[in-house]
């Protein structure tokens, strides 16, 4: 993975056909998807249950571009290695999962993939501020997590403050949560990079009919990139 700043839309699968996951991933990636943005939920960290490490390992062979492996689990350390053996390229952790952020960060490095670290809405940007030396990408929830189709909570403010944090480190700031044409522009200019998009993706089009994946991509590219 090369690091740059040019927006790139990740698709959420949570809003895919799951009886369909791997060609549904290769479907967005013909249609320009940049990365694949895996949504794992435990039932206790978060609301709903989605999937595992197995479900991730059967899904790698169908991406070709960057598998960005959300965890909204906790405790999340002991399941790190089923994920890394999975394929993940990038392991979000998220910093209200558990006590010690720092070493969680420490061991998905070690195992050779790149370090995410996830903010609730109500977590404020300072809470990162010691580990940012550690991470590739910091995911900024713009709703709370547990399922999708939410509205978009307004985290602009935190989107800047994390973007004066970061300075010229080689981080990404990834958005999650209500992105779509509307919201695009205004994390995009407060300096979000990465943007996660689910239903407003896959809304419209099927593995048969991918075209409307396109169109929903480029909509949200085109509309982030008028920032």
């Amino acid at each position: 993975m090369t690091f740059d700043r040019s927006i790139k839309i990740a698709p959420s699968i949570l809003a895919s056909d799951f009886a369909n996951f791997g060609a549904e991933c290769a479907a967005v990636e013909s249609q320009g998807a940049d990365w694949i943005h895996v949504d794992v939920m435990d039932g206790h960290f978060v609301p709903a249950i989605t999937f595992g490490a197995q479900t991730c390992k059967a899904l790698r062979p169908h991406i070709k571009t960057v598998m960005d492996v959300h965890l909204m689990i906790s405790p999340v350390d002991a399941c790190l290695e089923g994920f890394a053996e999975a394929g993940a390229d990038i392991i979000t952790a998220h910093v209200e999962a558990g006590p010690h952020i720092h070493r969680t960060l420490q061991n998905i490095r070690s195992l050779g993939c790149k370090a995410g670290v996830a903010l609730n809405p109500g977590t404020p940007a300072e809470a990162v501020a010691d580990v940012l030396d550690m991470v590739d990408l910091v995911c900024v929830m713009t709703v709370n997590p547990g399922f999708g189709g939410q509205k978009f909570i307004d985290m602009t403010a935190k989107i800047a403050k994390l973007r004066a944090m970061i300075g010229d480190r080689p981080i990404h700031i990834e958005i999650d949560g209500g992105v779509d044409p509307t919201t695009a522009p205004l994390v995009a200019a407060a300096g979000a990079d990465v943007l996660v998009a689910g239903s407003a993706v896959f809304r419209g089009g099927s593995v048969s009919n991918p075209k409307p994946y396109g169109e929903n991509i480029r909509a949200i590219r085109a509309a982030a990139s008028q920032s």
